[in-house]
């Protein structure tokens, strides 16, 4: 499937189930920041194909990076948001529902190609703490199996609605669990002033929470990178920010370069 993700970072690891405990708005950022894991090769156990791409972006580490992140689609929106990111040669991280995906799979099959990365987010959007342990399972799987179908390859990544996921099923992942440090409350204010407000709270190493799926959204997303970029900040994907995420970890925040005294 190399031809259809020729401009892609391909995928790292593979998804399955993850966490808990909730947050506002898609989820709640929860776990760990980021320690420097090591990669675990039980992310490379799956059926469907996988990549071992090393980072491609920046070193994080060195210099200023945010991870912008898009859960819930793709939507009618999203490729005007692909072609704004491009604009910018910025990267995101996608979080896809698995029933969308069905639906629009030429969408996500855009979005690997211009290089972003994508991440599961269960086939119907369902609390995966609020139901039974197999109707979790069965809700992650499904949504990995669209992705799979839509693209070829696994996701790299998974995020929990609602940012909520058992302890016991967010260890079980064999993809990194990827939460959030910073909410932009997109998906309640629906205002695009109000969520390039929110962004300026954006720091190095975060980890931003926003959706593809609401209009005011792309509205902003022109100023956002406007001035995320004349902060000096480079846009990556969650893997990239992170640098060598752990599947069963939750992440909601990645590398910075030191503070200078």
């Amino acid at each position: 499937m190399a031809s259809m993700v020729s401009r892609s970072t391909l995928l790292r690891f593979i998804a399955v189930p993850t966490l808990a405990v909730p947050l506002a708005g898609c989820g709640v950022p929860l776990s760990t920041h980021w320690q420097g894991y090591p990669a675990n090769s039980k992310a490379e156990s799956q059926d469907a194909p996988s990549a071992t791409a090393e980072p491609t972006g920046p070193d994080c580490a060195k210099v200023k990076c945010v991870a912008l992140t898009f859960d819930d689609g793709p939507g009618p929106h999203t490729e005007a948001l692909l072609d704004i990111l491009d604009e910018h040669n910025a990267k995101a991280t996608f979080f896809l529902i698995g029933k969308d995906v069905a639906k629009h799979p030429e969408i996500v099959r855009d979005e690997l190609a211009r290089g972003h990365e994508i991440g599961n987010h269960t086939w119907s959007h369902q609390d995966l703490a609020k139901i039974s342990p197999a109707a979790a399972q069965r809700e992650l799987q499904e949504g990995r199996e669209a992705i799979e179908k839509a693209t070829g390859a696994a996701p790299t990544v998974m995020r929990p609605p609602y940012g909520t996921i058992t302890e016991s099923l967010k260890k079980a992942q064999t993809v990194p669990v990827a939460l959030w440090s910073d909410d932009t409350l997109d998906w309640k204010t629906r205002d695009a002033k109000k969520t390039i407000k929110a962004a300026q709270s954006v720091k190095p190493g975060s980890i931003v929470l926003m959706h593809d799926i609401h209009k005011s959204t792309i509205d902003a997303m022109p100023k956002i990178l406007e001035d995320l970029d004349s902060q000096g900040y480079h846009f990556v994907t969650v893997s990239d920010l992170v640098g060598k995420p752990n599947p069963g970890v939750g992440y909601k925040t990645g590398q910075q370069p030191p503070t200078k005294d």
